[in-house]
C-alpha cells in the first residue's frame, strides 16, 4: 500500500521522492505525507497544500480516507484490504529484480596452535548470518577463510612438541592436541626464557626453508586444520576458497621489498622496513632478519583477493582489537596504488566472556568451541527429557544438537557485533525468554497447528488488534532484511524474529484458531502459515535450523 500512495502523491505533486511517515497516533491514519517540502515550491503555507491535496487526490482501492490534519496529509488504509497484499506477498513472493553485487566474506580466520574458541564461534555465526543476509538481498556472496600456518605463535606449539611431543601421533581431536603444546610452551618457557629465542630461531629456520622444520610444521599444521574443519562442519561453516599464510607470505615481501625500491616504504634505524603512515602512525612490515609478520603476508592476499573475485565488497570478520591494523593495511593498499581498497571493510566484533571472567589461550583458561557446544548438547537433552518422555535416541540426539547450537547462535547474534557481553549458557538454552530455542519452539508451534489441517483457502478477514499488529510486524521483514544486509547486522534479524514471536504467542493464547468460524479459521490459518514461513527465513539467516517439532 506504501508503494500505491506514493504513485499518487508523486502523480499530484509533480515530485520525483516522496517521503511517508508512520503518524505515533494511530487516530491520525496509517501514513503521512508532510507538505513543508512542498511549501517552497508552491509557496503557499504547508496547511493549505495539504487541504488541497485532500481534495484532489482520489481515494483508490485500499484507501479508505484521506485526510488533511494541519501541514500533514493523512491516508487511512482499509485494513483488510491491506492485510492480504501484505499476507498474500509472504506466501507467494515475487522475485527481486535488481543488480547483484559481489561480496567476499572473510571468516574465521584461525591460527592453528590451538583449537577455535568461543571468540571463533562469534566470528563463525556472524560469517554465515552476513553471507546468508546478503543472498537474502539478493547478492551473490562468498567465503573465506585464512589460515595462519606459521610465524611465531605457530612455532610455540611446534617447538613444545619437538621438545615434549615424543614424535606421537594425535590422541584426542588434533586440533585440540596441538592446542596442549602451546599452553605446555607457555608453561615451560616461564620456567626457562630461552624457550622464547629458541621459537624465533625456528621461524627463521622455517622461512629460510630448512627442510626438517618445513616438515614437522606442515604435519602439525595437518592435524590442526583436519580438527578445526570438524567444528567448520558441526557449526555449518562452509568455505569456497582457503587461503594458507605459508602460501602467500613470500609474496607479501616481494612486494614489500618492491614498495621499498619505489621509497612508498623505509627502512628504519634497526634494519626494519616500515611506513610512516602520519596518524596511523609508524608500521613495520618485514623484520630485519627477513621475516615477515602477518601483515606482511595480508598486503598481498588482499591483492590477491581482488584478482580472484573482482569483488564489490570485501568483509574482513575481525576482532575489535585489529582495528587499527586494518586501517593501516587499507591505507597501504591505497598507498600501492589499490583504489579498489576502499570497498575494503574490516567488521570487528568484541570479546566474549564467560561467567569465569576473560579467556587466556596460553595459559589453557579457555572455553573451546567444541567443549562449549557439547556442553549446550547436554543441556539441551536434559530439557527434551524433561518435556518428552518417548523420544527415540536418535531423535533426542538430533533435536539437542539443533537446540543446542539455535541457543548458542542466537545468543552470539542477539547483540550488536560490537559490544562485549557475557556468555549465558543456561540462560540461553531456555525455550523461554530472548532466546533462540524460544523462537524455534514458536515456529514449531505454528508448524503443529498447520499439520492439523490439509487444505484451506487463503482468507484475509481479521477483527482483533493483535490481528493487524501481527501482520504490520510481518510487512516489515524485507525492508529489515534489506537494512541488515546493507549495514551487516545480523542482530537486526534476531531483534525482529524475536518481536515476531512474542506477538504471535500472544495472539497463540488469545484466540481460537481451528475452532473458531470457518471464514475467521481460515483468516487465522493464513495469518499462522505467513508467521511460520517469515520465522522460518529468520532462523536460516541466522544460520538456525528450524525444527517442526520441539
Amino acid at each position: 500500500m506504501q508503494t500505491q500512495i506514493s504513485n499518487l502523491l508523486k502523480k499530484y505533486t509533480k515530485q520525483k521522492e516522496i517521503l511517508l511517515e508512520t503518524p505515533s497516533n494511530p487516530n491520525l491514519g496509517d501514513y503521512a505525507f508532510p507538505c513543508f517540502q512542498l511549501a517552497k515550491v508552491e509557496k503557499k503555507n504547508p496547511a493549505e497544500i495539504a487541504a488541497d491535496l485532500a481534495e484532489k487526490i482520489p481515494l483508490i482501492k485500499g484507501i479508505e480516507k484521506i485526510q488533511a490534519t494541519g501541514p500533514y496529509l493523512n491516508f487511512f488504509v482499509d485494513k483488510n484490504i491491506q492485510s492480504e497484499l501484505i499476507l498474500s506477498s509472504i506466501l507467494k513472493p515475487k522475485k527481486q529484480r535488481k543488480k547483484a553485487k559481489k561480496v567476499v566474506i572473510e571468516s574465521p580466520g584461525p591460527n592453528t596452535n590451538k583449537p577455535l574458541h568461543i571468540g571463533h564461534l562469534r566470528n563463525m555465526v556472524l560469517g554465515i548470518s552476513i553471507k546468508n543476509l546478503q543472498e537474502a538481498a539478493g547478492n551473490k556472496a562468498i567465503s573465506v577463510d585464512i589460515i595462519n600456518d606459521r610465524g611465531i605463535h605457530i612455532a610455540k606449539s611446534v617447538l613444545a612438541y619437538q621438545l615434549y611431543g615424543n614424535n606421537k601421533p594425535p590422541n584426542k581431536k588434533p586440533d585440540h592436541f596441538i592446542g596442549d603444546f602451546y599452553v605446555l610452551f607457555a608453561k615451560k618457557s616461564a620456567e626457562n626464557s630461552q624457550l622464547e629465542e629458541e621459537a624465533h630461531k625456528l621461524v627463521q629456520k622455517y622461512e629460510a626453508k630448512d627442510k626438517p622444520t618445513l616438515a614437522i610444521f606442515k604435519k602439525m599444521n595437518s592435524w590442526a586444520i583436519k580438527g578445526m574443519n570438524q567444528t567448520y562442519k558441526r557449526v555449518g561453516m562452509k568455505i569456497q576458497k582457503t587461503y594458507l599464510e605459508s602460501q602467500h607470505y613470500e609474496k607479501g615481501k616481494e612486494i614489500v621489498l618492491n614498495g621499498l625500491k619505489r621509497k612508498v616504504f623505509q627502512k628504519n634505524k634497526d634494519g626494519n622496513i616500515m611506513v610512516n603512515l602520519g596518524e596511523l602512525g609508524e608500521k613495520v612490515l618485514l623484520r630485519a632478519d627477513g621475516t615477515s609478520i602477518y601483515i606482511t603476508q595480508d598486503i598481498y592476499i588482499a591483492i590477491k583477493r581482488h584478482e580472484d573475485f573482482h569483488m564489490d565488497k570485501m568483509i574482513y570478520i575481525v576482532g575489535s582489537e585489529q582495528i587499527h591494523h586494518f586501517k593501516v593495511l587499507f591505507k597501504i593498499l591505497e598507498l600501492l596504488g589499490h583504489k579498489y581498497s576502499r570497498n575494503y571493510l574490516h567488521l570487528s566484533y568484541g570479546m566474549v566472556y564467560l561467567p569465569e571472567g576473560k579467556m587466556k589461550s596460553r595459559e589453557g583458561k579457555v572455553i573451546d568451541a567444541d567443549s562449549l557446544l557439547d556442553e549446550m548438547h547436554s543441556l539441551a537433552e536434559k530439557e527434551l527429557k524433561k518435556r518428552y518422555k518417548k523420544l527415540s535416541k536418535k531423535e533426542l540426539e538430533k533435536r539437542a544438537e539443533i537446540i543446542a547450537q539455535s541457543a548458542v547462535k542466537f545468543f552470539l547474534l542477539k547483540y550488536d557485533s560490537l559490544k562485549d557481553f557475557t556468555f549465558m549458557p543456561e540462560k540461553s538454552i531456555s525455550f523461554e525468554g530472548d532466546t533462540g530455542p524460544y523462537i524455534q519452539y514458536t515456529y514449531a508451534r505454528a508448524s503443529s497447528i498447520l499439520r492439523k489441517v490439509r487444505n484451506f483457502k487463503p482468507a484475509f478477514n481479521f477483527t482483533e488488534d493483535i490481528e493487524h499488529q501481527l501482520i504490520n510486524h510481518l510487512s516489515k521483514f524485507r525492508e529489515i532484511v534489506d537494512e541488515a544486509a546493507e549495514k551487516y547486522k545480523p542482530h537486526l534479524i534476531a531483534h525482529y524474529s524475536l518481536n515476531l514471536a512474542h506477538l504471535f504467542n500472544e495472539f497463540y493464547h488469545k484466540y481460537q484458531v481451528l475452532t473458531a468460524e470457518k471464514t475467521i479459521k481460515e483468516s487465522r490459518l493464513t495469518l499462522v502459515k505467513a508467521t511460520q514461513k517469515t520465522l522460518k527465513s529468520s532462523l536460516e539467516i541466522l544460520g538456525i535450523k528450524p525444527l517442526e517439532r520441539m
